[in-house]
């Protein structure tokens, strides 16, 4: 019995691997091309580890092109519209938690209704919004219509809920206003919460496409997924470039990945709780 145990946990974490190594393909792939030779890389049959790394590839696409500008374009997006998201959903998700008001249930079935609304609809609004206020081409153009989500204050109201109430209730004794209450005693206790909302809103705005290439014109305002086409084309068949580009373009998505990663699994289960 022992051994079969044994066995089958042996099958398991060999199916495991083997997934893992499955999606984990692709990284390695580009990893490899980006040091390859240009000789190597339009070989047959494909090569895939680098005979002699060649770290060239790497200063030579970033002489070339502007991917360190992409990426603080990216960076300066991705972390203003994580702390837009935060702090407004944080404020909402405690107000839906804690205060009590008239219609407070209604409002928030409606609130999260917008759910349902495909971004793809709300687009040409929000194009038409930022064109009239002229913030084209600009960061307030890329970070202003995803300052607010209905998910992250679903989210954040979950942590809010788990907190007893009898904590309020003293603390309100003990001359705790409503603001003290949330910024000393609330937001600590729902940390799990905001990381896991702001790693949320930090991957899935670095991975924008649509509404930068929609909203900027000049070549400096692009963000790294604009810069990846942009790189493609004019690269050509340099393709060891190209994955040069690529992978500077993903490392820094793929370290806070790998940093938030233990707060997007335990915030998600311990969001799910209590509803």
């Amino acid at each position: 019995m022992i051994i079969a145990d044994r066995f089958s946990k042996v099958l398991l974490y060999l199916a495991l691997i083997l997934a893992a190594l499955v999606m984990m393909f692709p990284i390695l792939f580009a990893v490899s091309t980006s040091l390859m030779d240009p000789s190597e890389v339009n070989t047959f049959p494909p090569t895939l580890i680098p005979s002699s790394p060649r770290w060239s590839n790497y200063v030579e696409v970033a002489r070339s092109f502007p991917i360190f500008r992409y990426l603080l374009n990216s960076l300066i997006v991705s972390t203003a519209v994580t702390l837009g998201q935060v702090l407004t959903a944080s404020l909402s998700a405690y107000a839906f938690a804690f205060m009590k008001f008239w219609g407070k249930n209604a409002l928030f079935a409606l609130f999260m209704s917008t759910m349902m609304v495909p971004w793809e609809i709300t687009i040409i609004p929000n194009y038409l919004t930022i064109r009239s206020w002229k913030l084209l081409d600009s960061y307030p153009g890329l970070i202003l219509p995803f300052l607010a989500t209905a998910f992250g204050t679903f989210l954040l109201r979950q942590f809010f809920m788990q907190i007893p109430r009898e904590l309020e209730e003293a603390a309100r004794i003990d001359g705790c206003g409503r603001f003290r209450f949330f910024r000393s005693i609330a937001v600590p206790l729902a940390r799990p919460g905001l990381l896991t909302l702001g790693a949320y809103t930090f991957l899935s705005t670095w991975n924008q496409y649509l509404w930068p290439l929609l909203v900027t014109n000049s070549r400096l305002m692009r963000t790294v997924q604009i810069g990846t086409r942009f790189l493609m084309n004019e690269e050509g068949l340099q393709y060891h470039r190209i994955m040069a580009g690529v992978v500077l373009f993903m490392l820094p998505a793929l370290v806070f990945l790998l940093w938030g990663q233990r707060y997007l699994v335990r915030g998600m289960m311990a969001g799910s709780v209590k509803g």
